[in-house]
């Protein structure tokens, strides 16, 4: 769910994921975000490349910041609720590069 938007500046998400699944594997080339637990348990997996990734666990109130470019993935160990606050570019709806996706859209920017 988009909760504030301002198309060029900011949009802020609130998303939930059911437990035992994840986001893609994606990177964005501009978008840049912070992502804060909410209710629920993760696994946040980042870093540099695809092969080069560190894993957190994240519980209510543990927030990240996620540069340009950083290879990143959400799993859900328990229903996850979390804050996604975004910068928003011309295109950053488009702006994601999916490297894995359980659901069929790897290499989309479909949501």
């Amino acid at each position: 769910m988009i909760f504030a938007a301002r198309d060029g500046q900011y949009v802020g998400k609130v998303i939930h994921i059911v437990a035992g699944h994840s986001l893609s594997l994606q990177y964005h080339h501009e978008k840049e975000e912070t992502i804060s637990v909410l209710s629920g348990a993760a696994i946040v997996e980042h870093g540099p490349a695809a092969d080069d990734l560190t894993s957190q666990h994240f519980g209510p109130g543990d927030t990240i910041h996620l540069p340009p470019g950083t290879v990143h993935r959400i799993t859900a160990i328990t229903d996850l609720t979390f804050a996604e606050a975004s910068t928003a570019a011309p295109g950053w709806r488009e702006d994601v590069v999916r490297l894995e996706d359980k659901y069929g859209r790897t290499g989309t920017s479909a949501p």
